[in-house]
């Protein structure tokens, strides 16, 4: 009989350890997890996560990033929830019955 084992689930960019600067990186440039996120678990701010994208990304990266941070309103919690309610607000319930 052979021996049962859980099989390995291999992700293609495992989440890093939360202590080193790549953890921040990864997090910012996830769409899902916001600065405020990234300040509670790592005590960042801001501005402090933009100075380790400007040391640890390419500059071409960095632009890019820093573009796609400023046109998706879903990185700060304020403006999320603004767009959240505009885009509920514009929504009639009878269009969809």
């Amino acid at each position: 009989m052979k021996k049962g084992h859980s099989p390995v689930t291999r992700v293609k960019n495992p989440e890093p350890n939360i202590e080193s600067p790549d953890w921040v990186i990864w997090a910012a440039w996830a769409d899902r997890i916001t600065f405020e996120e990234i300040k509670k678990k790592t005590g960042k701010s801001e501005s402090e996560v933009i100075k380790i994208m400007r040391r640890y990304l390419k500059p071409k990266s960095f632009r890019l990033w820093r573009k796609r941070v400023n046109q998706k309103s879903i990185k700060h919690r304020k403006k999320f929830e603004y767009s959240r309610k505009k885009i509920t607000s514009k929504i009639n319930k009878n269009d969809y019955m």
